[in-house]
């Protein structure tokens, strides 16, 4: 079983913020496929369903952004998901807006949700989609900045990048080839 994990934070205050871009991407790929996350457990909302015919367990961390491995290491736990099954989509500072890059295992890069998911598996050899979000330029603090929501016209490009990185996560579940995948949708969104 694949476990797609979108990381952002609990609350209508973060809808549509730039810390919340993998949960935008995984409601996405829900809405599309006229699902949702319908189950919660070990402060997760999740769901498992049947995608390209593999089973595949989609996550949410109901926690602060954090403590996302709290919920992810129980719910991987529970349901016996390997950890090269993993893939995990969360927002990057260091990305331009509209890029998109994808690692087969790495650091947390300064990611306090990676760092917790890393720390509670024990390792960060699994895969992740890094979604750009830029950093701030109007001198803004970095806790501002990703707490901020998208503007309009940021959000035109966004959903593009929402979108794209959506693909990538079908292809993979697909496909189970994650360089392939790699080498499709790395760079920007199209």
């Amino acid at each position: 079983m694949k476990c797609i994990v979108g990381l952002g934070n609990i609350g209508k205050r973060f809808e549509q913020t730039r810390h919340n871009i993998g949960f935008e991407v995984i409601d996405y790929i829900l809405e599309s496929n006229q699902l949702k996350l319908d189950k919660q457990k070990f402060r997760g909302a999740y769901t498992i369903e049947r995608v390209a015919g593999d089973k595949v367990l989609f996550i949410e961390p109901m926690t602060l952004m954090n403590l996302s491995g709290e919920a992810v290491g129980p719910l991987m736990d529970y349901y016996n998901v390997e950890v090269e099954d993993l893939l995990v989509l969360y927002d990057d500072l260091d990305l331009a807006q509209g890029q998109v890059r994808l690692r087969q295992k790495g650091s947390a890069g300064g990611h306090n949700g990676m760092k917790s998911i890393i720390q509670h598996l024990g390792t960060d050899q699994f895969k992740r989609i890094r979604i750009g979000i830029g950093r701030p330029t109007n001198g803004m603090s970095v806790p501002d900045y990703v707490l901020q929501k998208f503007s309009k016209q940021e959000m035109e490009t966004m959903q593009r990048v929402i979108e794209h990185s959506a693909h990538a996560v079908e292809d993979f579940i697909a496909s189970s080839r994650f360089d392939h995948v790699m080498n499709e949708y790395n760079g920007e969104a199209k």
